[in-house]
């Protein structure tokens, strides 16, 4: 769903905010989430599973990776990371998509303006947050390399510096989902339009602590040949490259002072709503 939460946004946007090592720290990316608390605010997952699949001609999300349909992995990996609740955002073929995820007990949101755009069903989905929830975790159902160890260290990351947006960021030079925001943004995450939500992303990215993985870790599912080549993959047991590396930091933190493509202007952030779905 290349396209869908912030379409890979000029993250060149301000010093300072550093880089975080996906690994964060020893066993970072290894412990489990635990209970939320009074202290450890619950974060939630919203799914965005809501796309026409255009690009594919067939819609993705039905599609089989490793025995499992693509929607399925996606909020299973959500589940398994320690999220809660888990909300997933269906739109095109919604009875189909929910079909697929019975008894993992995830809740599913219709948004039924998804052809105006991502940023509706980003709206949907957040709105359907509990109030209990401190954070939430947008996430991409079409990018299957991401794994419950990336998700936990972006909850992670997020408990313990408080940031109002953590971001994964791939390659060194991407940024893209899945992006964590705090309850400060929700408000603008429900009223944003087409044209003005990648400026969420932007408007914050200079107090934002990015994560980085490699650049494989964050490819998505848009046309077939994208399909042939992760189910290639897989089958040989490979895991599309998706361990974190370089460095994290961000405001008060030590870290790159915003890493070496800063100044130099990178490719743009993928942020949520930047225009309408193309699946």
């Amino acid at each position: 769903m290349v396209g869908l939460v912030g379409e890979r946004a000029g993250a060149g946007a301000g010093r300072g905010r550093g880089l975080r090592n996906g690994r964060g720290g020893p066993g970072m990316a290894e412990r489990a989430t635990g209970q939320a608390t009074a202290d450890v605010p619950e974060v939630a997952a919203v799914v965005l599973a809501a796309g026409a699949s255009t690009r594919m001609g067939r819609n993705k999300l039905l599609l089989e990776l490793d025995g499992e349909t693509v929607v399925r992995r996606a909020v299973r990996t959500a589940i398994a990371a320690g999220l809660s609740p888990v909300v997933v955002v269906t739109g095109h073929a919604c009875g189909k998509v929910a079909g697929q995820l019975r008894g993992l007990g995830c809740s599913n949101v219709h948004n039924d303006r998804y052809v105006e755009g991502t940023h509706t069903s980003v709206a949907a989905g957040i709105g359907a947050v509990g109030e209990g929830c401190g954070a939430a975790v947008v996430i991409l159902a079409d990018m299957p390399f991401v794994t419950p160890a990336m998700l936990r260290t972006l909850v992670d990351t997020y408990r313990e510096a408080r940031p109002p947006l953590v971001a994964s960021r791939y390659g060194g030079s991407v940024n893209a989902p899945p992006i964590l925001y705090d309850r400060r943004l929700f408000g603008e995450l429900r009223r944003m339009d087409a044209r003005c939500g990648r400026e969420v992303v932007r408007r914050h990215l200079h107090e934002a602590i990015e994560v980085e993985w490699s650049a494989e870790a964050g490819r998505d599912l848009d046309r077939p040949d994208d399909y042939r080549r992760i189910v290639k993959e897989l089958a040989g047991g490979k895991d599309g490259g998706r361990g974190p590396v370089g460095r994290v930091g961000g405001p008060g933190r030590s870290g790159d002072g915003g890493g070496a493509g800063a100044e130099a202007g990178r490719e743009p952030v993928r942020e949520p709503g930047r225009e309408p779905v193309r699946g």
